[in-house]
């Protein structure tokens, strides 16, 4: 959680900003791993619900990075250096099971819905999922153009002058990126029309939701100002339930 006043001390945007957020929004080589996840479950390249998915992901991620290094740039160079000495040991264990499921999914999910079949869902479930999908991205852009210390793994990050705000989407729940996350694998799953994908998005979100509380708690107590910031921000994730 930082203050939007740290936004003011980081770097101006310069030409070429969509490549260089592009590569510290996900990586081009993550973005090639991925879609090559998802065509070696196909087991072919003629799976063009497989295409019109990579596509929007893509073009996506790509759009998202492009504005988050427009109106936060600093946030991009941070998060490009990934885990930290002092990040936190229950962090650690989240990251090392939830990086692999992000590409486990969508192999799966070329199993099922391409090449085997097992639990494939309708071709209309495409229609619902392109939107979800696209609302869970700009959820998470949203946060990060708010929050210039919302970085990959959670950590109190003392040398980037680290505190509190409840500025933007802030205001309603007290991590929001993680509601963009929580409804952007099951959105995955529809657009490649997989029920496999699906319980692997289940899979994932149950391991968001036990972050959140890990890392709210964590925050509660190490953070200057969060326990005052919870108490007005009442909910973690979603308004009126937790």
């Amino acid at each position: 959680m930082p203050d939007s006043t740290a936004a003011s001390r980081l770097e101006k945007p310069g030409p070429g900003f969509v490549g260089r957020a592009l590569k510290a929004t996900l990586g081009p080589s993550m973005m090639v791993l991925w879609i090559a996840a998802l065509f070696c479950g196909a087991g072919r390249f003629n799976w063009k619900r497989g295409w019109v998915c990579a596509a929007v992901y893509v073009l996506a991620m790509m759009a998202m990075g492009a504005l988050v290094h427009r109106f936060n740039p600093g946030l991009l160079q941070a998060r490009a250096k990934g885990m930290r000495k002092n990040t936190q040991s229950f962090d650690k264990v989240f990251t090392t099971i939830f990086f692999p499921l992000t590409f486990v999914q969508v192999f799966v999910a070329g199993l099922d819905a391409a090449r085997f079949r097992w639990i494939a869902m309708p071709d209309w479930t495409i229609f619902p999922g392109i939107p979800l999908f696209l609302a869970a991205v700009a959820m998470v852009c949203w946060t990060m153009m708010a929050n210039p210390f919302a970085e990959t793994t959670v950590r109190i990050q003392t040398e980037r002058d680290h505190r509190v705000v409840s500025a933007g989407p802030y205001r309603v729940v007290r991590h929001p990126m993680y509601v963009g996350s929580l409804l952007m694998y099951p959105a995955t799953a529809l657009m490649l029309g997989s029920g496999l994908a699906m319980a692997i998005a289940l899979l994932m979100d149950i391991l968001f939701v036990w972050r959140t509380g890990r890392e709210d708690r964590f925050l509660q107590s190490q953070l200057p100002g969060y326990r005052q910031y919870a108490a007005r921000t009442r909910y973690r994730l979603c308004p009126g339930v937790w």
